[in-house]
């Protein structure tokens, strides 16, 4: 890759850390994004810097990753941060166009989150083994996940300094380093309790990991991944077979809270959305259930 685009993209990641508060993760998609753009430049338009591609040659590239066979979930994905990165130069005054403004991305049908009923959620919790010694901290992290709507991120970076038990709440730190206070139910401060009181005080802790509050055998804070593997081992033990991730929790908290009837807005601000709209989706079991009563009931239905 040429040094005028390592240099851009270098800025580019600059941006999007400090400007943007992005995580490293999003960053560095972005940066693969535009790296696929570089390399393609670099081969098909030999004299053209990012500062001079226009409407045409960008087009030319998103119509050749369709030939791909890539999903449009990828598609769309590299045409962000495509825009992203001209927004950026834009931004910084480095150009007076944007060349990505009319560069269409495929329509993505929007897919509805896989959920667990409350019987699966008890069922899953019911089998994590207690009697191990990662069991109450397990159920600890389950419970805080479904009782309090987390992302995984917001999970694994959460210090003892965050946790108010007097009055019930975390204070997380969400997308963009925003912060929230969102509630913690009962059972889950119950079993942190439990795991904070009687194992991890029996842990050696790592040095620079003492003050996350959930920790692995080594006294060091659990990753994304060794969540993800202890609900995929637990729903195994439990017997549901469904996709399940960390995720999976967060979708089901907010389903059951629109289904029980709790207002919109207020579950957007327990899950930290910066649009009503992304919240929306979780209406989507409450409308088949009033569409079902409309065709059992109304006269003319």
């Amino acid at each position: 890759m040429s040094k005028t685009w390592q240099n851009y993209i270098k800025q580019f990641r600059h941006y999007l850390k400090l400007e943007r508060s992005l995580s490293e993760n999003s960053i560095e998609a972005y940066t693969r994004d535009v790296e696929k753009l570089a390399a393609y430049s670099e081969t098909n338009f030999q004299e053209k810097s990012p500062l001079n591609l226009e409407l045409e040659h960008l087009r030319k590239f998103v119509n050749d990753l369709a030939k791909l066979e890539i999903s449009d979930y990828t598609h769309a994905r590299i045409i962000s941060g495509i825009k992203a990165f001209y927004k950026y130069l834009m931004y910084e005054d480095i150009i007076t166009e944007d060349p990505a403004q009319l560069l269409e991305a495929p329509k993505l049908g929007r897919k509805l989150p896989d959920t667990l009923s409350y019987q699966e959620i008890v069922q899953l919790l019911e089998a994590i083994p207690l009697g191990e010694p990662e069991g109450h901290r397990n159920r600890a992290m389950l419970e805080m996940l479904y009782s309090s709507g987390l992302r995984v991120s917001e999970l694994t970076e959460l210090k003892k300094g965050q946790v108010f038990e007097d009055v019930g709440f975390l204070r997380v730190t969400g997308k963009g380093n925003k912060e929230r206070l969102v509630p913690i139910g009962k059972d889950a401060l119950k079993y942190l309790n439990i795991y904070k009181d009687d194992v991890r005080v029996h842990q050696a802790i790592a040095k620079g990991h003492e003050e996350f509050v959930f920790l692995n055998r080594r006294g060091k804070k659990l990753s994304r991944v060794m969540i993800f593997l202890i609900i995929k081992k637990t729903a195994e033990q439990a017997g549901i077979d469904k996709n399940i991730s960390p995720h999976t929790f967060r979708h089901s908290f907010a389903t059951h809270l629109i289904e029980g009837g709790a207002d919109l807005r207020a579950v957007q601000e327990m899950l930290g959305h910066e649009s009503i709209t992304t919240t929306e989706i979780y209406t989507h079991l409450d409308r088949d259930y009033l569409r079902q009563v409309l065709t059992d009931f109304h006269p003319r239905k």
